[in-house]
Parts: structure tokens; sequence; C-alpha cells
């Protein structure tokens, strides 16, 4: 029972179940001075109580048995005619190196959109289109938003306001996907109470043009079900630009470029969802999220070529209409099966992505005039669809055993049509894509004394199928079975710390968007383009940890086959060069990585150190020796007179020396400036990118075609960012564990 210091029942607050290190277990509420934690496994716990104008109290509690405890929770002292309650929330909570992010309680959740924030979290790296995110030393990761596996265009349709908190965990285990070495995990908020809440946003953005985030979040909430939509319109000014010098040593063929390219971009972000609780165990939700994006594309290309001693200079103008719109809707139901004292939990997802691009283009020669060159008339699609079955059961021993079942199904169609005004003449191309996927898993974990320990197994076929419409012969025909083992073992030394080791096999597979016929004419000699035989990359790893407090070091090596990286190839026939995706023969690598969170008065700072040895190599390849890099990732926190808040956040590499690759580093710092007014008034000013350093230099050479590339973005920015609420709604939390696959972009 929880009561008052004069015996009176608290009516409502929050008991949150804590490890002696302090990670979070689980969260319920405090009610009429009653709370109860269910199938809590024996050992050291740490318990947290709060109520609304009273002190935080702890305990220590050790539930071998069912046990009842008594509390007192002491009235917070009242000054004059105003009491000021504040929750100080950390921005940052590290266990094993797995860093968790508050977003809803600071500064990041001003951020303009879902990668922008990304961008500045640590060890998160969002590449020069912002088509994917990397993390140091782990690569592409993979993304859950509240237990659901989804992709990028997922991630771009949900608005930051949505956002609770943001995980990234580092040894993901085998309840996750097999694809993927690190997972970037997102909690939406949810509501406690019946009501509801209205939240306007805008965000004035100055980059090398104006651009303009605009959006309405609501929630209501009655009873046991609960409604959320969302709608956000985006004006934006896109800049990027990238060059390259390429030398074709057997071709006797040289050319640099300097490409730029601007867009007049709007985006229209829109969702809603409901969820059900029908009791404490079983739970309905449905949800449907899109984004619609059309570009009004201008591209300017200047383009320097020699062959045979002739040379060339080349101005190409492209104009291009492009639409890409993403659709995804899933459906999940949870259910305890009594009888059994077992969870089930079942999902079916569908997603659409479709793209067209209309594109006119132009050349001028040597300075002379414009000639139109080509039509291009582009179109691809994806459908997917996704089925999974998940079970799991606690046994008296503490034993819990997890398996589960997913089926996928995809389908890729791309429509590629070329009018060429020099030749003359016209080019059609049908290509159809399709893959299945089924996989099985279990997993087993459990505790003995000190020492916790999971283990799994995961079981995958694929089906892989792809041909031109006029021919009757399948261009890929691949069918593989992958076996994926996980092991985890943790050893509490006492209770502040912890050594870990860790095994996983997993896989990354090729985007749908590799299947895509579709290319961007850079120039007369240029495109970029897709592979549509790309294979998947599997990846051995091992590691260590160490845990002391919220202080973590963990090292890791790893070997990984067909790794796919950028590079150029050449077609002698049409004199073409094209910048596409290649498995390269292996990369090997030694991550060694610190996080040291620190605190004092109005400071909090966390920071995140890695040194990391990288090697890929291939036989056809000029490989350089490999050497250590430094990341470096410091955010500092001030709390400020008058509430206000300030953050400088600083992060960057030393040079990247990869075997084949060559890049360069960089230094970026973030400034940003925070304040509530009227107590519904968010206001925020943030300066990104403050030196302009967000671009980057690789070079590199294979099959006697050696690169020297630079790409430039467009991410030092001024913005202003305003968010005002009404109403009153705070949302119950409830456990959704849908892993759906999502590789469309």
């Amino acid at each position: 029972m929880v009561k008052d210091s004069e015996g009176q029942l608290i009516i409502e607050g929050e008991a949150l179940l804590l490890t002696t290190t302090g990670t979070l277990i689980k969260t319920v509420l405090i009610e009429k001075g009653v709370f109860l934690f269910k199938e809590i496994a024996p050992d050291n716990y740490t318990l947290q109580l709060s109520a609304t104008g009273y002190e935080t109290e702890f305990r220590e509690v050790k539930p071998d048995v069912d046990i009842s405890i008594s509390v007192v929770l002491i009235t917070k002292a009242i000054v004059l005619d105003e009491v000021a309650i504040n929750s100080e929330n950390k921005m940052f909570t590290n266990h094993n190196g797995n860093i968790k992010v508050d977003v809803a309680n600071s500064i990041f959740k001003a951020s303009p959109s879902p990668l922008d924030l990304m961008a500045k979290l640590p060890s998160v790296i969002v590449s020069a289109d912002k088509e994917s995110l990397s993390i140091i030393g782990r690569g592409d990761p993979l993304i859950y938003i509240d237990n659901q596996k989804v992709g990028m265009n997922d991630l771009n349709a949900l608005s930051v306001e949505d956002i609770k908190t943001i995980e990234i965990i580092k040894n993901p285990s085998a309840k996750y996907e097999a694809e993927g070495r690190a997972v970037v995990f997102i909690t939406r908020k949810r509501s406690r109470r019946d009501g509801f809440e209205i939240s306007g946003l805008e965000t004035a953005s100055f980059k090398r043009g104006y651009n303009n985030y605009t959006g309405v979040n609501t929630g209501f909430k009655k009873g046991k079900t609960e409604f959320k939509a969302n709608f956000n319109y985006n004006k934006l000014y896109h800049w990027e630009a990238n060059g390259n010098n390429v030398t074709i040593s057997d071709a006797r063929v040289a050319t640099n470029y300097k490409i730029r390219s601007i867009s007049d971009r709007a985006q229209y972000i829109f969702g809603g969802g409901i969820f059900h609780q029908f009791n404490d165990d079983d739970y309905i939700s449905a949800n449907v999220n899109a984004k619609l994006q059309g570009d009004d594309d201008r591209n300017h290309t200047q383009t320097y070529i020699l062959q045979n001693n002739t040379a060339d200079n080349i101005t190409t103008l492209s104009r291009n209409d492009n639409q890409r719109n993403f659709v995804n809707s899933f459906i999940n139901y949870n259910k305890k099966i009594k009888s059994l004292d077992a969870k089930l939990f079942t999902g079916l997802q569908y997603s659409n992505f479709y793209q067209t691009s209309y594109s006119d283009v132009q050349n001028n020669y040597n300075d002379t005039q414009f000639v139109a060159a080509q039509h291009r008339n582009q179109k691809f699609t994806v459908n997917a669809f996704t089925g999974r079955a998940d079970a799991e059961k606690v046994f008296k021993n503490d034993i819990k055993l997890e398996v589960g079942a997913l089926y996928l199904s995809a389908t890729a169609k791309t429509n590629f049509a070329v009018d060429d005004y020099v030749t003359p003449a016209q080019m059609q191309s049908l290509y159809d894509f399709r893959e299945q996927n089924a996989a099985g898993y279990t997993q087993l974990s459990g505790k003995v004394k000190k020492l916790s320990y999971s283990g799994g197994l995961r079981v995958e076929t694929t089906d892989i199928e792809g041909k031109y419409n006029n021919t009757s012969t399948l261009t890929i025909d691949k069918h593989y079975t992958n076996i994926f083992p996980k092991a985890q073992l943790d050893y509490a030394i006492d209770s502040t710390m912890s050594v870990s080791l860790n095994y996983a096999k997993s896989i990354a597979r090729p985007n749908y968007s590799s299947t895509s016929q579709v290319t961007v004419y850079g120039s007369p000699f240029m495109v970029f383009a897709s592979n549509l035989n790309l294979n998947p990359t599997i990846t051995d790893e091992v590691s260590a940890g160490f845990q002391y407090k919220e202080m973590s070091a963990t090292m890791r090596y790893y070997t990984t086959k067909d790794p796919s990286y950028a590079t150029f190839t050449y077609d002698t026939a049409q004199t073409l060069i094209s910048l596409n995706t290649i498995n390269y023969a292996k990369e090997s690598g030694f991550t060694f990585e610190t996080v040291i969170p620190f605190s004092y008065k109005l400071w909090t700072v966390n920071n995140v150190l890695s040194m990391v040895l990288n090697k890929i190599e291939d036989p056809s390849a000029l490989l350089s020796t490999s050497k250590p890099y430094l990341y470096y990732y410091s955010n500092n926190t001030f709390k400020l007179p008058k509430a206000y808040t300030a953050m400088l956040s600083v992060w960057g590499t030393t040079k990247r020396n990869e075997g084949i690759f060559t890049r360069n580093a960089f230094f970026i710092m973030d400034v940003g400036f925070t304040k509530t007014f009227f107590k519904s008034l968010d206001c925020t000013l943030s300066f990104n990118d403050v030196f302009r350093n967000m671009n980057f230099n690789e070079d590199f050479a294979i099959n006697n075609i050696s690169s020297r590339g630079r790409y430039y973005t467009d991410t030092r920015e001024i913005a202003l960012s305003l968010k005002y609420k009404f109403g009153n709604f705070k949302g119950k939390e409830e456990r959704r564990v849908n892993e759906n696959e999502g590789r469309i972009r």
C-alpha cells in the first residue's frame, strides 16, 4: 500500500521497477494506493515510487515469492503561493553500450524531421543522400517502431512529435530479425488518461534556401480505446551536389564532373491509428501512415572528358518531375492464453511504394548550343506483404521460451522508357522481381544466480526471381537457406559492475530499390544506376563488454562476406560510366567503444569514443594499408536561469583508411536553445552544422578505374521551432511485439 504521511491512500502515482544498476524493467500505475507487478523473476531490484506533490521514494526489494510492502510518501515543501514540480529526466541512459535517448523531454523534440533527429544521435550517421542510416562500426541498423520492424520510408513518415524515446541497441538478441548488426528502436507516445490533446508545430529553417515544416498531431482516448492522427505539410528547398575525378587506365579515358541538384519539394505526411485494450494482456491495434512527395528537380552538370586524346567540355541540364509515394498499414493482435500461461502475438502488414520520374535532358558541347538529348519516362512499384506469429512462455524456474514464424512476399516492377533524340532511337524495358522469405526462430533465456543467459537460432529460406518481360529466361534465380545463431552471457559482479559476452551471425539484404532499373542521367558519359544482382551480406561477430554504473566499454571483432559499397563500372560499347553498388569480397574489423556520461550541477554531458580498425578487400581493387580511426561524440546540456536550456553537441571522425576506401575526417558542431512559455508553447532555436563540414570525400581504385569523389550536403542550418499544445491527453503505455520486414525504398 502507498500512503501519505497522514495515512491517506495515494490516489494516483507511478511505480518503476529497476535493476540495481538503474535499468528500467517495467512501469505500472499506482491507483488508490495499490500497484502490482506480474511475472517478475527472482532477483534484487530497486523500486521507485512517485506521485505529484510528493518526494520520490526508493526501496530495495527481492521478490523470491509474492510480497506486499507499505510505503509512505512525504509531501513536497510548498513555497509561498506557487508550487513548482520539476521532473528531471535523463536525456541519455547507457547499458552495455546500448544508449537510450529521451526525445520527448529534450531539445531533440524540436527536430523538423526524423532524419534530422537521427543525425544528432550518438554513433548514427545519415548518408549524404539521406537514403540510409549507419552505426559507427556496425553498418546499417534495423529500424523498429514500437516493436514493429520498418524501413526508411516508415521512418520518414513518422512525426517527431509522436516519438517518446529512441534506443540504439548494439547487441540485439535473437528475438530481433537476423538482418542487421544493430537496432534503432523507437518508442512512440501513448495515452494514460481519458481526454484529448492537439499540438500544432511550425518550423522555419534557413539553409541554402528556406524550408518550412507545418504539422498537427491529435489524440483522443475514451475508456480502453485510443485514436491518434497526424498531418504534416513540408515545403522544402532541397540542395545537394557531388563531383568526381575518374580515370580508366586501360580505356585511355579520364573525366571529371560536378553535378548540382536543386529541387522544390513538397511533402504530405499523414497517419492514423486505433488501439483497443481488452484487458491487461489482450489488445488489438491498427495503423496506417503515408508519405507523398513531389519534386520539381533541376540538375546542372559540368563534365570534362578526355578519351583517345580528344577532349570535350559538356554542360548538361535536366528537368525532372519526380513523385515518390509510400503507404504502410498494419494490424496487430496480442492474446494471453491463460490455460497455457503463454502469450501469443499475430501481425499483418502491407506496404506499397510507387515512384515516377519524367525527365527532359539537353547537352551543350564545348560552349556551342543546347541540344535536346533524351526524354525519360520511368516508373517503379514495390508491394510487400508480411504475416507473423510469435509465442512466449515463462516457466516456474524463470526460463523463458520464445518461438515464432514469419512469411514475407514482395514484388517489384520497373517500367523504363527512353526517347533518345541523338541516335535517334526508342527503348523500353519492363522488369519484374519477386521475393519470398519464410523464417522460424526459437530463443531460450534465463538466469542462474548472477549469470544471465540467452541463446537463439533463426532459420530463413529465401527464393528470389527476376526477369525482363521480353524473355522467358530468368535474370536472377536465387534460392538459399541460412541459419543465424545468437548467444549472450551477462555476469553481475556486484550491483554496480557486470561483464558480458556475445556472439551473433547476421545478414544484410539489398533494399528493393536495388531491383529498380530507374537511373539518373548525369551526362552523355555517366549515369547513376542500381545493381539488379546484389548478394546479401553475411557477418559473424564476437564482443565483450564491461559496465560500471552508467559507464561502459565494449570490444568487438567481426568478419563480413560480400559487403556492398559503391563503385564505377565502364561499358566500352556505349562509352558509358555507371556509378552503382557491387559486392566486394570481404570486410573485417575491430572496434573498441567507451560510453562515459557525466553530470556536474547544471551541466550534463554524454560522451562516446570509438576506435575502429576496418579493412575492406577485393582481388580486383587496389588495397592500401588500413589504419585505426576515431569516432567521437559529446552532447552537453546546460540548465540556464529562467528555465532556459542550452545544448552543445560536437561529433566527428578522424581520417579513415579502410583498405580499398580512403575517407576524409570531419568535425560537426550543433548548438540549440529551448524554453517553454505559458506552460504550453515550446520554442527552440537551433544552429546546426555551424562550420558547414558535413561533406564526404571517398577515394578508391578497382578494375583499373580510379575515383576521387566529393559529396556535398546542405546541413548548415538556422531553425526556429514553435510547438503549442492544448487539451489534456497522456497515455497508458502498452507493449507491442510486431517485427515486420521492411526494405522498401
